[in-house]
């Protein structure tokens, strides 16, 4: 029985000092709690802040719901929308998409909606919601990924709004176990410890884009699928209010079938740069933020120039 007794109370001292290691180094990344809102969308709960691993810098979520800093007014302004790119939590909020076309087009105002695993349908959707603010366009950042992952035909997900083609109908996504989650990022020993086994960090994660992307088979089959995603969008969005920003090397196909249907459109060149992304993370660093918000500038200027 004292033996028991003796290993309980290691076991306590052992959490404690772990827990607050942990908490001083930042040897996890505080992670922010979600909601759905009364549209079916997952946004974060307003107000909150916290640190990225290693302390290096802090993030906040603002009153809207969406990372970063909000616009001074909303007086001639573009919306950013986007996956955990825009959501940009790995660098400082200096070096968001926002902050750096601000500095390009002065006379702009922008508002980012990020979050992680955000679909193409999604973005969409999350367009429509900001329209209340009467923005010039609506700049969507996509990659291949995006468009094959909004389709349950091709990519089932329950966590990310989808659009299902056989039902003809949006499927909006539902949080994994919120209450296991909250008690998992407060507890951020046990998420270190979590982290580091890989136990079920990847079951529980919210920021599965940091991690390598699932493989989605490209095959004409799937292309065609997203053709039909497509033609159902030009249904139902103003497409023509509507810039999207496509990642470096993606797919000609699609960004001519958008094109096609109305999108704006505007291509990222990274020219195979390696400065663009982490060395072991495939998100942009700051360079890659800044060299990508000057080509949107460029592109963007002539269009908004015009309203």
């Amino acid at each position: 029985m004292k033996h028991l007794k003796n290993i309980l109370i290691f076991l306590i001292i052992f959490f404690i000092v772990g827990e607050v290691l942990v908490r001083l180094k930042h040897a996890v990344n505080d992670i922010p709690q979600r909601q759905i809102d009364q549209y079916g969308i997952q946004k974060y709960i307003p107000n909150q802040k916290g640190f990225w691993r290693g302390g290096t810098h802090a993030w906040h979520v603002n009153e809207l719901g969406w990372p970063g800093v909000l616009p001074k007014d909303f007086n001639n302004l573009i919306t950013i929308i986007g996956d955990s790119f825009i959501e940009n939590f790995m660098n400082p909020e200096d070096c968001h998409q926002s902050q750096y076309l601000k500095q390009r087009m002065e006379a702009f105002n922008f508002l980012e909606a990020g979050r992680s695993g955000v679909s193409f349908i999604e973005s969409l959707e999350i367009a429509k919601q900001l329209v209340k603010y009467k923005p010039l366009t609506h700049l969507i950042y996509v990659k291949d990924n995006d468009f094959y992952q909004s389709l349950v035909e091709v990519a089932p997900e329950h966590d990310i709004t989808q659009y299902s083609l056989k039902k003809d109908t949006l499927v909006y996504g539902t949080m994994k176990s919120p209450g296991l989650k909250n008690i998992l990022y407060n507890w951020k020993f046990m998420y270190y410890l979590y982290n580091k086994k890989d136990i079920v960090g990847h079951w529980f994660s919210d920021n599965k884009e940091a991690s390598k992307e699932k493989e989605i088979d490209h095959a004409d089959e799937n292309i065609a699928l997203v053709y039909r995603l497509l033609e159902r969008v030009q249904l139902h969005y103003k497409v023509d209010a509507i810039t999207l920003v496509f990642h470096p090397n993606s797919n000609a196909r699609i960004i001519e079938k958008c094109k096609a249907i109305g999108f704006n459109t505007i291509v990222l060149n990274s020219d195979n740069d390696e400065l663009w992304s982490f060395k072991n993370d495939h998100h942009w660093t700051c360079y890659g933020h800044e060299r990508a918000a000057l080509q949107v500038s460029e592109a963007l200027l002539p269009m908004v120039s015009k309203e």
